[in-house]
């Protein structure tokens, strides 16, 4: 693709560089440079004819849905270029380009027309895009928005009521104010714009502030990954509108498989003097020195889990893992220390399962999740175990989603399955792992019923590591430590609840890790309940 770039009063056509249908930025701003003869060090700003400036995540969006050039500004001359309107090219010159191939040009009679359009939206715009947005101004505009649309005052009572905003109340306030955005800024709103509804959002309903997060509007528009709720209503607003935009896939940066660096001070061993304490532990009987030589070849053990050639063989090396209740906690511990191991513990009983509990009582009604709100309360009609059951509406809170139009979603039921397994005593475990096939840990509860299970087992690799207590909160907290202890990633349907676990209870990457905006809202959500 080629378009037209100016740059102190001079025009030329520049080439687009495109990676994966994907329309770069950064690679844009290398051509304009070396098409203009600037040094590979001066700062580049990038703006349209009516002197917007563009941002690199909206880059792609605005090339492919409409026709456009650019200005080139430096930060020594930082002066607004001629108005150099689309209107002012000739059709000729924009069929080379143009995502849409326009059959027709605009007459000359239109151009003056075109441009009193256009400066009449770079002033509306300039006072977003001009200074960091404000508060009050934010909140004003969310409560103008809303309040303007049929049923907007429908969202502040039951906020009022309820402290919080379910699901469908949610989803009707954003799709309320994207198309006040839209109304007002166009189909591609200026990033400012976007920051300044999410702004107002959590100004005017505080209780949908995610005290994780930077800002604690990301889960709504988080700038650096272009994603939330906002920006994901905004793409399908953009979709409908029959224009093709290209929907970038988006990954965890952080979780189980990171590196890790030792926090604990015990001395390591290399070489020989490993191989011979592995030896050792291999046989002896004593669990003390077992777990003492672990500790001291926790180094190597790492080691061998960031090679994927030798990361499948961990327990063929530490088959102690298989017999001996405690290592999985010891290991992690030296990665993180004795504060974080504790934080599940600690907090999952007596904070964040009343408030799971007490939040999955809005849910619409399930069969599943009547069953499981029983089972909490311990009652006769309930089936599954209560602190297990507690865990499972956790996942019904975070469910699975579609990771794309191809795949199909898988249910919470099936989920669940991906969760916890249950055997009953006396059935033979060898067949049933080898029924269940090689997938990411999952914990196996053994007992007569769900009701009441008498032992837990992590799954791993068709093989069974004992858990060192036998209850289901224990259990649940060894079974997300092993995925950092062997370093396994999180099944991809679990990813969202896990995730949560990770960053809202343990604390684990907090801030870094590439979270769901329902993960965030959750997070919100709950921290805020009072009981």
């Amino acid at each position: 693709m080629l378009v037209p770039v100016r740059h102190k009063g001079l025009s030329k056509w520049v080439r687009v560089p495109k990676a994966d249908d994907v329309y770069s930025y950064h690679e844009f701003i290398q051509e304009v440079l070396e098409k203009f003869n600037l040094p590979e060090s001066t700062t580049l700003t990038l703006k349209d004819a009516s002197g917007v400036e563009v941002d690199p995540d909206i880059f792609d969006e605005l090339l492919k849905s409409t026709q456009i050039s650019f200005q080139a500004v430096t930060e020594e001359c930082n002066c607004v270029e001629d108005s150099y309107s689309e209107a002012s090219l000739s059709d000729a010159s924009f069929s080379e380009w143009s995502p849409s191939r326009a059959s027709a040009s605009p007459s000359p009679s239109s151009g003056s027309d075109s441009t009193t359009i256009l400066e009449t939206t770079k002033a509306r715009k300039k006072q977003l895009t001009e200074g960091p947005p404000d508060s009050t101004t934010a909140r004003d505009t969310v409560k103008t928005a809303l309040l303007s649309k049929p049923g907007g005052d429908a969202i502040f009572k039951e906020y009022d009521q309820r402290k919080c905003l379910s699901d469908s109340t949610r989803r009707k306030m954003v799709n309320t104010l994207v198309a006040d955005m839209v109304e007002t800024h166009g189909r591609v709103p200026p990033v400012n714009a976007r920051i300044l509804y999410a702004l107002g959002i959590i100004t005017m309903f505080p209780n949908l502030r995610d005290p994780e997060s930077k800002n604690g509007y990301e889960h709504f528009y988080d700038y650096q990954s272009g994603s939330g709720y906002l920006a994901w209503r905004l793409k399908t607003v953009q979709r409908n509108s029959k224009e093709n935009f290209k929907r970038l896939k988006t990954t965890f940066l952080e979780g189980p498989k990171s590196p890790r660096q030792i926090r604990s001070s015990v001395q390591q061993l290399s070489g020989d003097e490993c191989k011979e304490a592995m030896s050792m532990m291999r046989h002896s009987a004593d669990s003390k020195v077992v777990k003492e030589k672990m500790m001291v070849t926790f180094q190597h053990r790492q080691k061998m889990l960031q090679d994927p050639a030798a990361a499948s063989s961990v327990l063929d090396h530490f088959p102690r893992f298989l017999d001996t209740p405690g290592l999985i906690d010891q290991d992690f511990i030296m990665l993180f220390g004795e504060e974080v191991s504790g934080k599940f513990l600690s907090k999952w009983p007596t904070f964040f399962k009343p408030r799971v509990v007490a939040e999955c009582k809005n849910l619409p009604a399930n069969a599943h999740v009547s069953e499981l709100l029983l089972s909490v309360q311990d009652s006769d009609d309930g089936a599954w175990d209560s602190e297990i059951a507690a865990l499972l509406l956790l996942l019904h809170l975070l469910p699975p989603t579609c990771k794309g139009r191809k795949t199909s979603k898988i249910s919470t039921s099936d989920a669940v399955n991906l969760l916890v397994k249950f055997v009953k005593v006396g059935q033979s475990m060898e067949t049933f792992l080898q029924n269940t096939g090689p997938i990411q840990p999952f914990l196996l509860c053994v007992g007569e019923r769900k009701r009441c299970f008498q032992n837990f087992y992590i799954a791993m690799d068709q093989k069974v590591i004992p858990c060192s207590t036998q209850t289901g909160v224990a259990a649940f907290d060894e079974l997300f430590k092993a995925h950092f202890v062997f370093s396994v990633s999180y099944d991809e349907a679990l990813q969202s609840f896990f995730t949560f676990i990770q960053t809202t209870v343990y604390g684990i990457d907090s801030g870094n890790v590439k979270e769901s905006p329902r993960v965030k809202e959750i997070r919100a959500r709950l921290l805020h309940t009072e009981l």
